[in-house]
């Protein structure tokens, strides 16, 4: 059987009515868009965009083609050989208003991928054991085309909009944006101007097969590499050396592994708390409002929630992460210099060098020296929790997903909404597809897969909130 007619078929046989389809779909029949979006999909899938190198202009012009099927008027820009963009826009009138408009975005490449850990061909889009496989099939091809799906939906159904929504399929997103968001708003920015954004970033958690909440990326850490570097005189090691680099360097790098920095709350990071202490079992949920709400214990309590989840511990706090180790040519050979590579991730507002400086002062260690390499992204403030979008949101989550509450979120990993705060724009991220912790745990990872199941309620889910937030009231 042809793959797109399999997908159509399996989604078709998966879907079941909801209440929200049945009170709300009008003539927009979801299971059709689904399955017609899943092919699209699997041809994205098809298209090797692993960065490095990227080879998104192939991407671009895959999904420029859909969107001019459709009569939508679509530029393709080419950031570098090779790479490139593609801008679509749904006009509400004449004259646009950038403040009100919305930003739609996801990004075509991918990471890389050891195709011997594969049981699939990971830029094949193949249909098996009712999922969708292939790299991006997460990350962010998916929702990218379930993005896609809302906006030529808008056009089909002739929605009345009050406020312009713009498509943008970038870039380089997994190597900081250079050839895709920082392209766009640094040449284009008259083209993507919005006041609002909806990109990728936060995460739903399913709960004995239903949503408990969908979690709303408002905010977002900031990565940052440093150097680590120990130095000594070099030698023939069948003579120790107390001066040895390596040894100072190893010592450093268990300091630095084991440091805890000060726990701090945010306005993001409070709201989340404060609402998982709602959703937590009795005992968690002690220790979140003893974190919140209790001063004298909020060290213990921060200890407690750090040992119970890593992600918890990751939010409240700097972080920082050995990662690559390098030194001596020789077995027989003390080397006169060791070098560690480690990742900082940086709460919104702190800057590198403070971070430095502590970590300087922990290691204590003349013949050891601290350098930053690079800041991967840009420090941006948090998009607000007061605005009509995020209240959109908050409406039409547990009216789509039975019960669930809307959870802001403060990711521990980046995103190019950065760049978008830095301009003003009210950026939020969702991944709209209910996933289990294994299945989300496949982004990045090997045989990343999407259920078929899943990807139908994320394409409904995104034209609801998009269409609630752009249709003229």
């Amino acid at each position: 059987m042809p793959r797109f007619v399999l997908l159509a078929a399996l989604i078709l046989a998966a879907a079941a009515p909801t209440a929200a389809q049945s009170q709300n779909s009008g003539t927009l029949d979801f299971d059709k868009l689904s399955a017609e979006a899943a092919g699209w999909l699997s041809g994205l899938l098809a298209i090797n965009t692993t960065n490095p190198p990227g080879n998104e202009l192939a991407a671009a012009k895959f999904i420029a083609a859909i969107l001019e099927k459709e009569g939508i008027a679509t530029e393709v820009l080419e950031s570098m050989p090779g790479r490139g963009i593609v801008i679509a826009r749904l006009r509400a009138g004449a004259v646009p208003d950038p403040a009100r408009a919305l930003l739609l975005l996801g990004h075509t490449d991918v990471v890389g991928v050891d195709r011997a850990k594969w049981t699939a061909e990971p830029f094949g889009g193949a249909v098996k054991d009712g999922a969708i496989w292939g790299r991006g099939a997460i990350d962010d091809k998916v929702r990218l085309v379930a993005t896609l799906a809302a906006f030529v939906a808008l056009k089909r159904t002739g929605v009345r909009l009050d406020r312009d929504v713009i498509l943008l399929a970038e870039a380089d997103e997994e190597e900081g944006g250079e050839a895709g968001i920082e392209f766009a708003v640094r040449n284009h920015w008259d083209k993507i101007a919005a006041g609002f954004a909806l990109n990728e970033g936060g995460r739903m958690f399913v709960k004995d097969g239903n949503v408990a909440y969908v979690g709303v990326q408002a905010s977002e850490k900031v990565p940052v590499n440093i150097e680590v570097i120990a130095t000594g005189p070099a030698g023939h090691a069948s003579i120790p050396r107390n001066d040895n680099a390596v040894v100072h360097l190893a010592a450093a790098v268990a300091k630095i592994g084991a440091y805890d920095a000060p726990v701090q709350l945010n306005s993001v990071t409070r709201r989340y708390f404060e609402q998982m202490a709602t959703l937590e079992a009795p005992e968690m949920a002690k220790w979140i409002r003893a974190l919140l709400d209790q001063p004298e214990r909020l060290q213990h309590a921060a200890k407690k929630l750090s040992e119970a989840n890593p992600v918890w511990n990751a939010m409240l706090r700097n972080t920082v992460v050995p990662t690559i180790l390098r030194g001596g040519v020789r077995a027989n050979v003390i080397p006169s210099e060791a070098r560690a590579t480690m990742n900082i991730r940086l709460l919104p507002g702190e800057t590198p060098a403070t971070m430095i400086a502590d970590l300087k002062t922990l290691v204590n260690d003349p013949q050891v020296r601290i350098e930053a390499a690079t800041s991967l992204r840009p420090t941006a403030p948090p998009s607000s929790l007061d605005t009509d979008f995020y209240r959109v949101i908050e409406q039409v989550t547990p009216a789509f997903f039975r019960g669930a509450i809307v959870v802001p979120q403060m990711s521990t990993w980046a995103t190019d909404s950065a760049q978008l705060r830095l301009r003003n724009v009210q950026a939020y991220g969702i991944i709209p597809f209910p996933l289990t912790e294994e299945e989300i745990a496949r982004m990045h990872s090997d045989d990343e897969r999407l259920p078929i199941t899943a990807f139908r309620k994320g394409v409904e889910y995104s034209f609801r909130v998009i269409e609630a937030f752009v249709r003229a009231k």
